[in-house]
């Protein structure tokens, strides 16, 4: 026994929060609209769960979204809580069979038609909490209805305050001049903020509440009363945002299961007759049991166990700085925080990395490869820098980088005031460009390494459907469409991971588009050409030599030149007296 802690779940706000402000609409005022019309049409698919025909209804009608952002809000709450890999693979090769968009959109509608919840099942947590995956393919295709109007509502965490901007706590500029400049700027990251999490919970928890009471229990102005009750579904959606631990126990519980102990019921209000809790005390006791996220990005920050995975360069004295969870739970996925990797090559295959959410701070001119499959990755405020990361099961999001390279297969990848960056993706959703970038340039995917298509499964990428040429343009300031191009195929190369490892992939995943695979070609056949010529020229050996030496300082020249020099350099392994540490 014990005190019940309870604490904001990381993924929500660090997954689920997209990166801009939400749409006019999307405002707690018609969120409540929104879910008394869902709980009206239960008979037509809206709850308790809601097929994609009447969120796409709601959305586009009462919501005034367009299609393509009413699919993008509910596809990522969808990969959020995720349906298994294997189910993720079988929809994607569903949706690559489709010929048009016509056809794909009768797919998705088609598969919704039959994703009904079954009739008189146990009382329990609604199918789809973050407790219970779907584990059928038509349901992974719906969403809970509940849960889903939490998420949109978290979406607010990004709306810029007028209030605050002019006390000076926001700006909504996309960001500061300086990028290296310390302490906290404009272009903090709301997402891994956990005391903003905590903070943004604690001041709408009413709201939030109110949100998820049944029609009966709110007034004519769709308001609580201290009469109303809230109902343990509701309480089981809740466990969307909150979990906690029971005094310091160690196990991870979602909201629901601590909020039925026993020694809770006369703080919380909860009557077994009704099934419900007490709105008044209920908000009492969340608001008394929330603290800090013992497992988030703070505690990592101060407690979290360091690892010396980057060696720190000769004569300099800026240090690396990399950190995990201490404390690793199985329902929770870890953190590893890196930052100030400068002119040195990073790269890891770990166990520390598998399922991780990953966030790349703050580097420069360095070469980073984390071969693992991941959950998610944050990359800001870091310069001329390469990135290759293992598949991603969530997303990526880029936010204030300059002239870096990011090559990787992910569910989604999202940029945020970008400057000369340069995308290798492998995607099967269309990448998100958010406000302030510019000079963007989008590429197919072009390398591998021994596990990648294991590690593919392992989070349910396919190589089909894939998006990398279609970004999406989604907030206001981001509708010119020069603000990105398709790499030309003449300034194409592939690129090799020179590391060797164990596993059966030997080329890139689903290949090259045409276009880059004939380029490929044709500089292979000049290769050859050169190749015979020299062969046929009947050098002597003292001429072979001396050709050989014309040759290689030509080669040192373009290293130099292009800055690859530095990337070959930082490949010649450690002395024996500097060893990584293990992580």
């Amino acid at each position: 026994a014990g005190p019940v802690r309870l604490w904001v779940r990381t993924e929500p706000f660090l997954v689920g929060a997209l990166p801009a402000p939400p749409p006019a609409r999307l405002t707690p005022h018609y969120l409540r609209k929104a879910a008394a019309y869902a709980r009206a049409r239960a008979d037509q698919g809206c709850f308790p769960r809601l097929r994609w025909p009447c969120w796409r209804h709601i959305a586009c009608g009462k919501l005034q979204l367009s299609r393509d952002i009413a699919w993008l809000y509910f596809e990522l709450f969808r990969g959020l809580l995720g349906p298994s890999p294997p189910l993720r693979l079988r929809w994607a090769e569903a949706e690559a069979a489709c010929a048009s968009a016509e056809e794909l959109e009768r797919e998705r509608s088609k598969a919704r038609a039959r994703a009904r919840p079954k009739a008189g099942g146990a009382p329990g947590p609604p199918k789809g909490s973050p407790a219970q995956p779907n584990n059928s393919l038509s349901l992974q295709l719906s969403v809970d209805t509940l849960q889903f109007l939490l998420f949109l509502y978290v979406q607010q965490l990004h709306n810029v305050s007028l209030r605050r901007s002019l006390l000076g706590d926001e700006w909504p500029s996309p960001r500061t001049k300086s990028p290296s400049l310390p302490g906290k700027s404009a272009g903090e990251n709301k997402n891994w903020n956990d005391q903003e999490h905590l903070a943004f919970v604690q001041s709408h928890l009413l709201d939030i509440l109110e949100l998820l009471l049944e029609p009966e229990q709110l007034s004519a102005s769709s308001h609580s009363s201290c009469s109303s009750l809230v109902s343990f579904e509701a309480v089981c959606a809740l466990s969307f945002l909150l979990e906690g631990t029971v005094s310091n126990s160690g196990t991870v519980r979602p909201l629901h299961e601590l909020a039925l102990r026993q020694p809770c019921h006369g703080h919380n209000g909860y009557s077994k007759g009704s099934r419900a809790f007490s709105l008044p005390k209920l908000e009492s006791w969340l608001r008394s049991s929330l603290t800090v996220n013992p497992l988030g990005m703070t505690v990592c920050l101060k407690a979290g166990k360091k690892l010396a995975w980057a060696q720190q360069v000769e004569g300099t004295t800026r240090r690396a700085k990399i950190a995990c969870s201490a404390r690793v739970v199985p329902e929770v996925s870890p953190m590893v925080i890196m930052s100030q990797v400068y002119r040195q090559t990073l790269a890891k295959s770990s166990d520390t990395l598998v399922g991780a959410h990953i966030r790349i701070h703050r580097c420069n001119e360095s070469f980073i490869y984390l071969l693992s499959p991941l959950r998610s990755v944050t990359i800001e405020k870091c310069r001329n820098s390469t990135f290759v990361l293992g598949p991603v099961g969530t997303s990526v999001h880029v936010q204030s980088c300059d002239n870096v390279k990011v090559i990787v297969v992910c569910h989604r990848l999202s940029l945020s005031s970008t400057t000369g960056c340069t995308f290798h993706t492998l995607t099967p959703t269309q990448p998100l460009i958010l406000s302030g970038n510019r000079a963007v340039s989008f590429a197919p995917f072009h390398t591998h390494y021994p596990m990648l298509e294991d590690h593919m499964a392992q989070v349910g990428l396919a190589t089909l459907p894939n998006y990398w040429d279609s970004p999406m343009l989604v907030c206001r300031d981001s509708g010119d469409t020069s603000v990105f191009r398709l790499l030309p195929p003449s300034d194409f190369y592939t690129f090799v991971i020179p590391f060797e490892m164990e596993g059966d992939t030997t080329e890139t995943p689903g290949g090259l588009p045409q276009e880059y695979q004939e380029v490929l070609s044709q500089r292979e056949q000049k290769v050859q050409v050169w190749q015979r010529m020299v062969k046929e020229a009947g050098l002597t050996r003292d001429q072979r030599k001396q050709f050989q030496a014309v040759v290689e300082n030509k080669f040192y020249e373009w290293l130099v030149q292009t800055g690859n020099r530095q990337q070959l350099d930082s490949l010649v392994p450690p002395a024996l007296g500097s060893k990584q540490a293990a992580g």
